[in-house]
């Protein structure tokens, strides 16, 4: 009777070697997965169709978080999983690369800018100047006025900037309503929360935010600029480098005029 063959057996090392592919596993990206994108939110009007016409042009997939500059930062540094940063102030940006979190420095994609908007229900909507918004910010006329969080949002920081130039401050100060970023403080003044605010221009654009209140362009000297600069995290894909150099193309940034930016 013939003997009775013996199965094969794999050595340790062999073993180990099999298991180490499984054991990465989960931190490899899948082809054709999504381009994920952090970007500030005062992006969300522009990006959104930015992201629809490169989709429709390209079969890439994009996915956006919309949010507050400095909390994307922060969730960045704790390895937040992002193909692309669009940040509404580009000393995160720096900052990130400089600790190699990024690929690299990026570039500037657009300078933000800042509107005083109000509801239509509000006094000032009917005469609004820039002498009438500072002698209210001075009575007790304007009781709630909306600005981004100053802690983490670049437009918030930029309204403080605003407020320190008319010497208005103090006063200000009891009447602010923070929004968790520059989106939330557009959205109060538009459903009446706030009576005014001192906003993202770019988010004024909307329909709704339109029928609902008057918006007036503050001076760009107003404040700091607001240097708006993007780049590539070290995980980015060939997917993600093809949308970042789309958002450089001409017909991008026509797209970021038409809201309102300005583009180097």
């Amino acid at each position: 009777m013939a003997a009775a063959r013996r199965r094969p057996t794999l050595s340790r090392r062999a073993l180990m070697a099999a298991a180490l592919p499984l054991l990465f596993a989960p931190h490899v990206r899948a082809r054709g997965a999504p381009v994920t994108v952090a970007a500030a939110s005062d992006l969300q009007a522009v990006l959104i169709i930015l992201a629809q016409t490169f989709e429709t042009e390209t079969g890439i997939a994009v996915r956006i978080t919309f949010g507050s500059s400095g909390n994307f930062a922060r969730q960045l540094r704790q390895g937040a999983p992002f193909d692309l940063f669009c940040s509404a102030d580009e000393d995160l940006i720096l900052a990130l690369a400089a600790d190699r979190f990024l690929r690299d420095t990026g570039v500037v994609y657009a300078e933000g800018r800042l509107a005083l908007l109000v509801h239509n229900s509000s006094p000032l909507a009917a005469n609004l100047t820039a002498e009438t918004f500072t002698a209210a910010m001075k009575t007790s006329r304007l009781k709630r006025l909306a600005i981004a969080n100053p802690e983490h949002a670049p437009y918030g920081q930029r309204a403080y900037d605003v407020f320190t130039f008319l010497r208005v401050v103090e006063q200000v100060r009891p009447k602010l309503v923070f929004g968790e970023n520059a989106a939330q403080a557009v959205q109060f003044v538009a459903t009446g929360a706030a009576e005014a605010g001192v906003v993202a221009h770019a988010l004024t654009y909307s329909e709704t935010v339109r029928a609902a209140t008057r918006s007036w362009l503050i001076p760009a000297s107003w404040h700091r600029p607001l240097r708006q600069r993007m780049a590539l995290t070290a995980r980015a894909t060939a997917d993600a480098q093809r949308f970042y150099d789309y958002l450089q193309s001409q017909a991008s940034a026509k797209a970021f005029r038409d809201y309102g930016f300005t583009v180097p």
